[in-house]
């Protein structure tokens, strides 16, 4: 009677997708922030970047490769990647843009002008 109590209370499998995190350089600019995250592997139609809020997430699938043959060694892992960043309140996110070079991605993450350094100009009284 145990074991049927065990069966009827057990859960069902949860399949959870396994992901690789990529490895990031951020640095800060006058005009905002560049990020660089590498995705070997990820070409452009596997990139999804999304911004909710204050977070970005970014997300490169890589398309799985079955090699022919035995493998001998096998090292590299077939997940995909992803990392979230909560993003400075000053970022303008409607201008974020980015590109995909050799599995790395630059993203730029300007500054809202509200928030940018400007020069006040002063006239003289006539």
């Amino acid at each position: 009677m145990n074991s049927i109590q065990q069966k009827e209370n057990a859960k069902p499998a949860v399949h959870r997708e396994e992901f690789l995190v990529p490895n990031v350089d951020i640095f800060e600019t006058n005009d905002g922030y560049v990020l660089e995250a590498e995705m070997p592997g990820v070409n452009k139609d596997g990139l999804e970047i999304t911004v909710h809020g204050t977070e970005i997430t970014l997300t490169g699938r890589r398309a799985n490769v079955v090699p022919q043959g035995v493998a001998l060694v096998a090292e590299r892992r077939s997940a995909d990647f992803r990392r979230s960043f909560e993003l400075d309140p000053a970022t303008d996110s409607s201008r974020i843009s980015a590109k995909m070079n050799q599995g790395v991605l630059t993203l730029s993450l300007p500054k809202s002008e509200r928030v940018k350094p400007r020069k006040i100009q002063v006239t003289a009284e006539n």
